[in-house]
């Protein structure tokens, strides 16, 4: 009789053993299937119905079924671990949260689990990624914070170890990643400076080490070049200057000279931050200055209506982040695994 036709009972959770860690067959007794049946289903086998994998795992879930890794290890040769190798900064708020997050509803309903692999842990970036390959801790690995020719992406294609980054590169053999569209932000950013009539625009831009600091200041240039208007980019501060140097700079510009009158902030720190350096200037928003800003929390939509913000939706990120990466472990040659998400621009009218 095979699993689809076999007459079914209701899943009762009493019967699970009071004491000892469940298994398996806990899981069998509980739905009325065989032991393989369920082992197969956990494993998402195609042969075994959609329903019934979901039940399975609803009851493996329920009851806090935890399969033996390192049996599975050495059936499978896999972890089921993914790892996220984090390269935290202050700028963005919540980024690190809301990446993790998004990746583990991708994971949610599969048997691989999310480890986080901090940095700091290794001297640099390629190190940190190498650790994780030599030492096999995961069966795939994802990273933000590209750079052109970022060395982690040249050591994973190399190896064929899969991996998939938050954020472009330069290399001319495609790779898998996930990315925001920071050109077309910093130009409708700046076109919005412009439409409300900013004379002479500034933008703090990334480290320049990093890929999407070159998408925003050619987004940025191409939309003050078709406007003619004058501009600045500063060159002692960027995206991950500490907020109270970034004030303190602001302050100063705002004191000296031809200062800027439209700011273009790429986080919501930034934001805040220049917004209090010009208030220490003694100017004040939406009368002798604007600003575009990057928001991922919404925090400057509650604290300064009066900023324009755009929009990016880092757990969608996450999200695809985690189900493209799942794409590539389970298929080697799978194609397009490209993704660049669009800007959420939604300016008030007026």
């Amino acid at each position: 009789m095979s699993e689809s036709s076999r007459p079914q009972r209701g899943d009762n959770l009493d019967i699970m053993p009071k004491r000892g860690k469940p298994t398996l067959r806990t899981i069998a007794t509980i739905a009325g299937l065989a032991v393989t049946t369920v082992s197969r289903a956990l494993s998402d086998a195609p042969q075994i119905s959609l329903e019934t994998r979901q039940r399975v795992h609803r009851i493996a879930r329920e009851i806090g079924y935890l399969p033996d890794r390192a049996a599975q290890r050495l059936k499978t040769g896999r972890t089921n671990v993914i790892a996220i190798l984090l390269d935290s900064h202050e700028e963005v708020v919540g980024f690190s949260t809301s990446i993790m997050y998004g990746i583990a509803k991708a994971l949610k309903e599969t048997s691989y689990h999310l480890v986080v692999a901090p940095n700091f842990l290794s001297t640099t970036n390629v190190e940190a990624a190498e650790y994780i390959v030599r030492n096999h801790l995961a069966d795939g690995l994802i990273f933000t914070r590209t750079e052109p020719l970022d060395a982690r992406v040249r050591l994973l294609l190399e190896t064929g170890f899969p991996f998939i980054c938050h954020g472009r590169t330069e290399f001319s053999t495609p790779h898998p990643y996930v990315d925001y569209d920071n050109f077309t932000f910093a130009y409708e950013a700046t076109r919005r400076l412009i439409a409300k009539g900013r004379r002479k625009i500034t933008v703090i831009l990334p480290p320049k080490r990093l890929t999407f600091c070159q998408h925003i200041l050619h987004g940025f240039m191409t939309a003050v070049r078709e406007a003619g208007i004058a501009y600045e980019i500063p060159e002692a501060i960027d995206l991950d200057t500490p907020a109270d140097l970034l004030r303190d700079f602001i302050s100063a510009r705002a004191a000296a000279p031809e200062a800027p009158d439209g700011f273009i902030c790429p986080g919501e720190v930034s934001a805040l931050a220049a917004i209090s350096g010009m208030s220490d200037a003694g100017r004040t928003l939406a009368v002798d200055y604007d600003i575009v800003a990057k928001e991922t929390s919404r925090l400057l939509t509650q604290l300064q209506p009066k900023v324009d913000t755009i929009h990016e939706d880092l757990t969608a990120a996450g999200e695809d982040l985690g189900r493209m990466l799942l794409q590539r472990i389970n298929n080697p040659d799978a194609a397009d695994l490209h993704l660049l998400l669009p800007p959420q621009i939604n300016f008030p009218i007026g």
